[in-house]
Parts: C-alpha cells; structure tokens; sequence
C-alpha cells in the first residue's frame, strides 16, 4: 500500500463549501477498487490548511488504474475548483515505524488480563471434556493444554507474548490442527462452548469488546478448520496475529 497526502490552504470563507466538495467526492473515491481508505483533515492552529489522506493499492493503482478509471472524472470534477490551492502532494511509503498508544486498551488489558484467560480456558475445557461432538478430539489432552491456549489468546488480544517466547509460536499452534480433519460442526460447537465460557467468567460483556473477541474467534477457528483438513498446505512460519478493536473503539457509558 502507499499513502498519499495533498496539503490545501484555503480561505476561510470557502472552507464550509471546501469540505462540502470533499464529501461528494468521496462517494466515487470510496467506490473506486484502488482506495483503501481517507481522511480530511483541518489544522486547529492554522485553520486554512488542509491535509488529505487517502491510501491506495499501490502508486500505480492510483496514477493508471484511478485516474484511468470509471470513478475519476466525478472525483475531480467536484474537487476541480480547488486544484489550484494545492500546496504539496506526495506519496509515502510505511515504515515498520508504527504502534498504539496508552489512551485505548488492549483487550488484554481490557478483557481482565492472565488471569481472566486462565479462567475462561480452565471453565471452556471443562465442558469440552464433557461434550460428545468434541470431547474425543481432546480425550487426551496435555494437562497444560488450557494455559497454553490461555496464553495464545492472551498474546493475540495484546498481552505478553509467552506463546511465541515459550511455546514456538504460530508454527507450535499449526502442528496441533495438522491433520485433525475438524468437521465444521465440531468448530461451531468449540466456539459456542467458548462463548458460553466468556458467560461464565464473566469477561467484559460490552458489544464492542465481544464483537472483536467473537471476530477472532470466528476467524481463527475457521483457518484451524482449513489447515486441518486432509492434504492442506498452509504456511508453515507467520507471526502469532494480533487483533484488535476493530471498528467499534472501547465502550464509555459516557459517550
């Protein structure tokens, strides 16, 4: 992906009808394949400058395939009238240079910690043992097995990160669905004993915290489903993923 930032100072007096223009033209720019995502900002110090961000694809994407594309013509015939305020435009490349502050949570931080994921996968496994459609796929299970997975979840929802320090990461976690051939019943019973567990523990209940816990769920049972099936091929090295809150930001009773 690359970044594309535009600098526009204008008058006062146009601003109003400035971020008017922008708004339409955001409507082919959001329907144009090339585009990530934007943003229009305005200076607090200096209120006549303007900083457009928008992501694209890639450099090309945006000069041949947007500018030669379906989109562009209502794009810049609503930003036309102010080309010329236009102080600076280029494109940058990210850096590994990144990261989130302290102002919002992990969910780690925000679920309860260790201890709250030792206390779901102990309650989580206790009822798998008892459950016919997949008991059997745990009936000899290593004792440990409900901190392990304690500490995994506590690394992908941004917690320390034991499960790759002292269990091998992503590639350790492969190993154990390898031709397991897991039945999707069966995936959708693990998940729905987990969130029973989520219950019973009592973590967070705010639809913003369990939304992005059920979405990693979802999406991390489903790629154990793909890589257990026979002849599957996944990748064998990959980070341990870290998710976030996605589009809901942490729940204030205040906001």
């Amino acid at each position: 992906m690359i970044v594309e930032y535009i600098r526009y100072r204008i008058d006062q007096q146009d601003a109003e009808e400035f971020e008017a223009a922008y708004e339409r033209a955001a409507v082919p720019l959001a329907a144009a394949p090339q585009c990530v995502d934007y943003e229009l900002s305005r200076c607090v110090d200096e209120p006549e400058w303007y900083i457009l961000r928008i992501t694209w694809t890639s450099a090309d994407d945006h000069l041949q395939g947007f500018r030669g594309g379906e989109h562009f013509g209502a794009f810049f015939s609503a930003i036309k009238p102010y080309v010329r305020q236009i102080e600076e435009m280029r494109h940058y490349e990210r850096t590994a240079v990144r990261g989130t502050g302290s102002s919002v949570p992990s969910l780690y931080d925000w679920a309860g910690g260790t201890e709250a994921f030792e206390r779901l996968t102990e309650t989580f496994y206790e009822q798998v043992l008892k459950d016919d459609l997949i008991g059997p796929l745990f009936a000899h299970m290593d004792p440990g097995h409900p901190k392990y997975v304690a500490m995994w979840l506590s690394e992908v929802f941004g917690g320390p990160s034991r499960y790759t320090d002292e269990r091998g990461g992503y590639h350790h976690m492969l190993v154990q669905h390898l031709g397991k051939a897991i039945t999707e019943p069966q995936r959708r019973r693990w998940v729905n004993l987990l969130m029973d567990a989520a219950d019973v523990v009592g973590l967070p209940a705010d639809p913003e915290f369990r939304a992005a816990f059920a979405s990693y769920i979802e999406w991390g049972t489903r790629l154990a489903f793909a890589n257990s099936q026979p002849g599957a091929r996944p990748p064998q090295q990959a980070p341990v993923p870290r998710w976030g809150w996605g589009v809901a930001p942490p729940y204030s009773p205040t906001s």
